[in-house]
């Protein structure tokens, strides 16, 4: 596991799958996500038996919150397209706990994911997409050390309009630069 003050990560298990489907069938939860329609329990099944296969470095892992003496499942949090050759890794989050959103909670677990990435992994980029209709993500993404790299304009077709995705990266100097304010400021 991976702590932090607030925010634990850990390895998803097979009893949290319940948990996923009825955040991403919500559509205000998924609205920010990849994923457009609706989810199915063996859909989820299948996506957690491939992530078994993957390396173990690109598996995602759950979010928790601690609330009182117990540890609460919120979301989850993990790289893709993980480079060894150039060290470079997409990062990608999502909290399905309406009840946690906008608490510092994502920067959190963002922070400890991308320290784990520089520190553990050896990382020297770590980058992500954003759309332009998430301002909360890009704020907690600002806070969390990522800089904008650039936008890909009207990449995506979303409640019938083209919206515009942002990329942004942060790098393990600008990590280092940043854990000695602290970082999610």
């Amino acid at each position: 596991m991976i702590f932090g003050k607030r925010v634990r990560l850990r390895a998803i298990e097979k009893e949290d799958l319940p948990r996923f489907v009825a955040w991403l069938n919500d559509p205000e939860v998924r609205r920010n996500l990849i994923l457009y329609q609706p989810l199915s329990m063996g859909q989820e099944e299948l996506w957690y038996a491939n992530i078994l296969k993957e390396p173990v470095d690109e598996q995602p892992l759950c979010i928790e919150i601690k609330n009182g003496d117990k540890w609460e499942h919120a979301g989850n949090i993990g790289f893709m397209q993980l480079n060894s050759h150039d060290r470079n890794a997409e990062i990608g989050i999502f909290i399905g706990r309406k009840d946690f959103w906008n608490k510092g909670f994502g920067c959190e677990a963002m922070r400890l994911m991308v320290g784990h990435g520089f520190n553990d992994l050896n990382l020297n980029r770590i980058y992500l997409r954003v759309y332009e209709t998430n301002p909360n993500g890009v704020r907690c993404y600002e806070k969390a050390g990522f800089k904008h790299e650039g936008r890909l304009r009207e990449a995506r077709y979303h409640e019938g309009k083209y919206i515009d995705m942002l990329m942004m990266s942060i790098l393990k100097s600008e990590w280092i630069e940043s854990e000695k304010t602290g970082g999610c400021a």
